[in-house]
């Protein structure tokens, strides 16, 4: 089993790619909370309609669809479905000890199709402020 460990660079590889996709998994479980409290609705239970400090006025509308919520659910479904395949997969593909290159392209392809897959739910305010952050304008 010393395929599987980090000091082959094929399992750092996938080690890498699987901890980009597990941390996306997670952050599309915090960014549909944030859309529902922006759009304030889309709720799918009951209980989240109970007077709280984040929902100081519950109205039975909230549990109505929202589509900008419902959006970034299917995302996270999607991401549910397909992880464990990819994780699997990937380490299994890891034990038949393939070439670095290949390996590195195929992992790291998912990683970025994947993000692809997620960029049109990005709000454009939010891309304008990733951009300033990243080059900051000196006066």
């Amino acid at each position: 089993m010393d395929h599987l460990s980090l000091t082959n660079p094929v399992f750092a590889a996938y080690a890498i790619a699987a901890a980009l996709m597990v941390l996306k998994g997670v952050a599309m479980s915090w960014l549909t909370v944030i859309r529902m409290t922006a759009e304030n609705g889309g709720f799918r239970n009951p209980e989240d309609m109970k007077k709280t400090m984040a929902n100081p006025r519950p109205h039975d509308s909230q549990l109505a669809p929202n589509e900008r919520v419902d959006r970034i659910r299917r995302i996270q479904l999607n991401d549910l479905e397909n992880l464990p395949y990819f994780l699997v997969a990937g380490l299994l593909y890891v034990t038949t000890a393939p070439s670095l290159l290949l390996a590195q392209f195929l992992f790291y392809g998912y990683v970025v199709t994947r993000l692809l897959h997620f960029m049109p739910t990005i709000p454009p305010r939010f891309m304008t402020f990733a951009q300033h952050c990243g080059h900051p304008a000196h006066s």
